[in-house]
């Protein structure tokens, strides 16, 4: 049968290592999870009960741009968090953050527009731009610019869109209010749409998250239930839009998933009330980034950018191989940890990083950390 040159995107390599984990465990070995950017804690409790309350009402189709109830807390949630007033017709809820993207590449570009990309950055922006028709600009990054996009990199790759990300993921490093303002600055001169990932924010160390809300209108914030809220498996999201860009998202919206999961909008509302258990998590992150960094640094993995949020470790291991998919296999193959090799964020120097992540028990991070080390004496 005939096929289209959409579905020809690279794997996303994370996803292959789950499963040659998962083959481990199946096999009887006991695996300890660096690899995937997922808290080991699930939903809320008390989201979860609120939830229990609505399932003997019948959970129908929601409108397209979502729940008005949660869109209207999400939009006191940036008052309340940020300071920022934005209205709750421009929150759109959105299938996961991935739903949010595929939204916002479908009303910002035609195809063939260049929209870029600092490297190393989170796999599936160019995969899906790729998959819509779409040109992927991949910016390289320095670590002096701590791994972000700069604001010269917008005229000089001609760009029609800037994607950046705060906290980063694979990277960890967070973009603050001037560095956000200068990029939008650079977006509007260049007549750029200008994208803020903030799928992260609430999970930051010795920093405040900065919302680009709060330097322009002029910008498609994308944020998830994912990550702060624990809320993975539930693929629920939301954006926050230019007033002006509201319908044309909602009709996208209506024909590509009708509404997101209304199950899920009923469980991210109830899980804003749930602050002290979430803040919780944070403490747990913060305490497994403490480890992470001193066991990594004695293990002689120490190149790592400065992880300000996320809960990642992006280390460079060109000290040891030029191959880092074979590396992170030997790594799972002879010390029971699975990482993620560097490709997955970097295509052109990705073969000499590893990402790390520590969203797990703290119990995991430690028993972890003891076996790379083990595993890199052996190497000595």
């Amino acid at each position: 049968m005939r096929h289209s040159t959409r579905g020809e995107v690279d794997p996303f390599i994370v996803m292959d290592v789950m499963e040659a984990a998962r083959k481990a465990e199946e096999a009887g070995r006991h695996i300890i999870h660096m690899e995937v950017g997922q808290p080991g804690t699930g939903a809320p409790s008390g989201a979860r009960m609120a939830l229990a309350e609505h399932l003997a009402e019948p959970l129908g189709y929601t409108v397209g741009l979502g729940l008005p109830a949660l869109r209207a807390r999400i939009a006191r949630h940036y008052a309340q968090v940020y300071g920022v007033d934005i209205a709750a017709d421009r929150v759109v809820i959105t299938s996961g953050a991935s739903g949010a993207f595929l939204l916002a590449f479908s009303a910002l570009f035609d195809n063939d527009a260049r929209v870029g990309l600092g490297l190393p950055c989170y796999p599936s922006y160019r995969q899906i731009l790729k998959a819509v028709g779409l040109k992927p600009i991949e910016m390289p990054t320095t670590a002096q610019g701590r791994y972000q996009p700069q604001p010269a990199d917008v005229a000089a790759f001609d760009l029609d869109g800037l994607i950046v990300a705060s906290p980063a993921n694979p990277t960890g490093t967070m973009l603050n209010r001037a560095e956000l303002s200068a990029l939008a600055q650079a977006c509007a001169a260049q007549g750029a749409a200008f994208i803020s990932d903030e799928i992260y924010h609430g999970i930051s160390y010795d920093k405040e998250s900065v919302t680009a809300l709060s330097v322009t209108d002029d910008v498609y914030v994308i944020n998830s239930f994912s990550k702060y809220f624990s809320m993975t498996g539930w693929r629920v999201g939301w954006m926050v839009v230019p007033a002006d860009h509201v319908r044309r998202v909602e009709r996208l919206a209506q024909n590509m998933f009708i509404c997101a999961p209304h199950a899920s909008q009923v469980l991210a509302l109830a899980s804003f009330d749930c602050a002290e258990e979430l803040d919780g998590h944070l403490a747990v992150y913060a305490a497994n980034r403490d480890v992470m960094i001193a066991g990594l640094t004695r293990a002689g993995l120490g190149k790592f950018a400065p992880p300000d949020g996320a809960f990642y470790l992006y280390v460079d291991v060109s000290d040891y191989t030029d191959d880092a998919r074979a590396f992170a296999a030997q790594i799972l193959e002879e010390a029971g940890v699975a990482v993620t090799p560097g490709l997955d964020f970097d295509p052109v120097e990705g073969h000499r990083w590893l990402r790390f992540s520590y969203a797990r028990a703290t119990a995991d991070i430690v028993e972890g950390v003891a076996r790379l080390q083990a595993f890199m004496e052996a190497r000595q």
